[in-house]
């Protein structure tokens, strides 16, 4: 935000010039935000001095050339050979001397004017154009400086810079410390600011504290309408006739050079002379062109149509996505609500009439429009802070009364004020103590109340407890620490007292949550994966690769900070399997092209929340991803049971397995049935693993050999036994392989059962033992399918027979047998 000290001073009530320039850059660093840049004008200017023309002779070997002589008061005429087709005997204008440089070579190559002869005539320097002065683009003539217009006559040999406020002083401001603050996107609202934080009192001018009584109007007809006032909570309109479209005064392009706005002509100029001055974007329409893009003369927001194209300033031509907010006639659409105006309704140099539109769009719809477009407009700066429809109606009055100085123009029809909004200025109540105990201050409430009323807060109090209401503007006032935080800057932070916080020296218990993820890194690491990290927000398209429907289980985010990240994501599946390609295809060509990659985060589902606000779920997820050259030639088994070895290491084997019946839950979308399992410890499900299904490994372009799983970290952290220590077995173990006929029943489900076999068969004599799967046989008909277990058994105290052993192993078969149903 490029704030101009001139034109504060302007409007304020307080000699803010009288501040000393370093005291002033300090109070706007340590109260108000960080200054990017300075830009002092006058130096610009220097050796630009306003003289007299007394004759302008045409130059004897030139027609389009004239020489001058020129009065700068010193006594003395100088001749200057000038090719303005402006320039004549009379009139005033700027006379850059020899060893002067020219104002707009500043910051390039410099220019640094000489004496010369221009066909034969010797000229002292130059008779200056605007353009060259740096005031604006314009070079068809030289700038004359009008009395009229500067209010007298100049001196000769006056300074350029008396004149025109051309000796500002410029203060670019961070935009980022004003986001929440969109009353300092106007001039008028800094200079509020620099008043206060001066601890001096500002009045707002009184256009634009008092609500303004428009007059009734029918010279031209227009329909305004507004069906959409959640999306525009104010839209006001007017149509003003006998416009005299034509180049601004010298002081509007100047100024208008100075904050960096490119002048236009007079009706475009007063648009963005307000919009700087108050915050508050406008737009003017050529009135008899939106009558030649209507049924009958209308102007109303509403949302695009999609396919829609629209025509923008520029001849830049976009198509609408229906989700954008447009200002539109009954037939089609010729602005792009809050971003930029249309082509086919754009004011230029024929234009005789005029609308002017000043309204408040909804926030994040202007923010994703210029986002989506990639149009970022000095109204986006603006309208996606927020600014206050209460202001709409002074801000269109004051436009009104510019347009009737500057352009001519004429009220021709009634002032439309559509709207729908809570008025702003909220009034909150706090205690003096309260503010106080926040701050470490011995402030007391008048002081306070002081600060406060200084940038015209309605602030009371009786020494004990604070009344204060917010002015309209002050949007980002609603809660008592938000007075706080006003007070305390204000008065200055760096002018509080400082002293460290008093603390137990107890040390911190330590976060058992944070513990236990750190241990699933290490063992993670430890069995050869790789820890990733991605956004929590996800675009659409990936939830629904993934079989996710977003808008049954996704919260949509209105803020994103990219249209690629909309959507809070409901599982870290998703997130990572989009990594699982470019990993495959960077290794491309390797020998040994597999690899696991993890994440723990978090994860969000939509009808989980907490106190309002979507609940955070711990989620651990892996996947293990190999090329098929790499599963034929190293990996025998299926990559549900890579990723099942993983989720056994980490869960120190105490996890069980049930096939998924249903995708029943976002989590389980991308698993393919038949091919993955529920994970439970006890009779608690934890997660999911397994292979992916065919539609999610097309979509993300995955190899056939993936697998992976998702857990839930609290309750596996609950869950989860720990290891007890076991005494190593002085006395040799037997091992012996076990197969049995288990036809469909799940492997879950088999070893269910013989580990509760071998309980009971071992407990009567102490027997220590071990059970881990072999082999699993099936034939082409899968009711004849066969698994085979390895049973390791000891005694801490002698050697087992092996007489006892095959008695055991043998009433283990009959009983596990007994229970399985072929």
């Amino acid at each position: 935000m490029k704030v101009s000290i001139n034109l504060a001073q302007q409007y304020s009530n307080v000699d803010l010039k009288a501040i000393p320039r370093t005291e002033l850059l300090k109070r706007i660093g340590n109260k108000l935000g960080a200054v990017e840049k300075i830009i002092d004008w006058a130096p610009k200017l220097e050796g630009a001095v306003v003289v007299k023309v007394i004759s302008a002779e045409k130059h004897p070997d030139a027609n389009r050339l004239k020489v001058c002589q020129v009065d700068d008061g010193s006594g003395e005429l100088t001749q200057v050979v000038c090719g303005a087709p402006n320039v004549r005997a009379g009139m005033f204008g700027v006379w850059l001397k020899p060893g002067v440089i020219v104002p707009s070579s500043r910051g390039s190559d410099l220019f640094v004017l000489k004496a010369r002869e221009i066909r034969g005539k010797l000229s002292h320097g130059m008779m200056a154009s605007s353009k060259e002065l740096g005031i604006s683009d314009e070079h068809e003539g030289i700038l004359e400086v009008d009395p009229a217009e500067i209010g007298r006559e100049p001196e000769l040999g006056e300074a350029l810079t008396n004149f025109y406020g051309l000796d500002d002083f410029i203060i670019d401001c961070e935009n980022k410390m004003f986001t929440h603050r969109p009353d300092c996107f106007g001039n008028i609202g800094v200079a509020r600011e620099l008043a206060g934080i001066s601890g001096l009192s500002f009045n707002s001018p009184d256009w634009y504290l008092v609500t303004p009584q428009f007059e009734a109007a029918d010279k031209l007809d227009i329909d305004v309408r507004n069906d959409i006032k959640e999306q525009v909570p104010r839209f006001m309109a007017v149509v003003m006739h006998n416009v005299k479209v034509k180049q601004s005064p010298v002081w509007l392009q100047a100024f208008l050079t100075r904050v960096g706005i490119k002048p236009i002509n007079n009706v475009v100029d007063v648009t963005n002379y307000v919009m700087h001055l108050t915050g508050q974007p406008l737009h003017a329409f050529d009135y008899d062109k939106l009558k030649e893009h209507s049924n009958v003369p209308s102007l109303m927001p509403r949302i695009s149509e999609k396919g829609e194209k629209l025509l923008l300033l520029g001849k830049k031509e976009i198509e609408l996505t229906g989700n954008e907010i447009v200002i539109a006639t009954d037939k089609m659409a010729i602005a792009l609500a809050g971003v930029m105006g249309g082509a086919e309704t754009e004011v230029d140099n024929d234009t005789k009439n005029i609308v002017i539109e000043a309204a408040t769009f909804d926030m994040y719809s202007i923010r994703k429009t210029s986002m989506r477009f990639g149009l970022f407009t000095d109204a986006v700066t603006r309208f996606n802070k927020g600014q206050s429809p209460a202001q709409n109606d002074r801000v269109l009055s004051f436009a009104m009364e510019q347009m009737a100085k500057l352009t001519d123009a004429q009220q021709a029809s009634s002032v439309y004020d559509l709207a729908r909004f809570e008025q702003p200025g909220k009034t909150v109540q706090l205690s003096v103590a309260f503010v106080n105990e926040r701050l470490g201050s011995h402030m007391d409430g008048r002081a306070m109340c002081s600060l406060l009323n200084n940038v015209e807060f309605e602030a009371e109090t009786d020494d004990i407890n604070l009344v204060i209401k917010a002015p309209f503007w002050r949007m980002d006032i609603s809660l008592a620490e938000d007075i706080v935080e006003e007070i305390g800057r204000l008065f200055g932070y760096n002018l509080l007292p400082v002293a460290l916080p008093l603390r137990a020296a107890k040390a911190a218990a330590k976060n058992q949550l944070f513990e236990f993820k750190q241990e699933l890194r290490n063992r993670l690491r430890q069995a050869g994966a790789n820890e990733v990290l991605t956004y929590s927000f996800v675009h659409s398209n990936l939830l629904l690769k993934t079989g996710t429907d977003p808008e049954k289980y996704a919260h949509h985010i209105r803020n994103a900070i990219s249209p690629d990240l909309q959507y809070l994501r409901t599982s870290l599946m998703p997130s990572i399997l989009a990594k699982v390609h470019n990993n495959i295809k960077a290794q491309a060509g390797s020998d040994n092209n597999q690899f696991a990659l993890f994440e723990i985060g978090k994860a969000h589902v939509k009808g989980q929340e907490k106190d309002g606000l979507p609940e955070q779920m711990e989620r651990l997820a892996l996947v293990f991803a190999a090329d098929d050259k790499t599963a034929k030639a190293r990996l025998g088994i299926s990559a549900y049971y890579q990723a099942k070895n993983i989720l056994d290491y980490i869960t120190d084997y105490q996890a069980s397995f049930r096939p998924i019946e249903n995708y029943s839950y976002p989590i389980t979308a991308p698993f393919l049935l038949g091919r993955s399992a529920t994970v439970s410890v006890g009779s608690v499900v934890l997660g999911v693993i397994g292979e992916l299904n065919e539609s999610v490994q097309s979509a993300l372009k995955l190899p056939s050999f993936t697998a992976g799983f998702e857990l839930d970290i609290q309750l596996l952290q609950k869950y989860l036994k720990p290891l007890i220590y076991q005494i190593l077995p002085g006395f040799p173990s037997i091992n012996q392989d076990i197969t049995i006929e288990v036809g469909k029943m799940s492997f879950s489900d088999v070893r269910a059962i013989v580990e509760e076999s071998l309980i009971i068969l071992t407990e009567e004599h102490n027997y220590s033992w071990q059970l881990s799967p072999e082999g699993d046989y099936r034939a082409e008909d899968i009711s004849n399918r066969k698994i085979t277990f390895k049973v390791i058994l000891w005694h801490q105290n002698r050697t087992l027979t092996t007489q006892e052993t095959n008695s055991l192993v043998a009433s283990l078969i009959t009983n596990t047998q007994a229970r399985i149903k072929v």
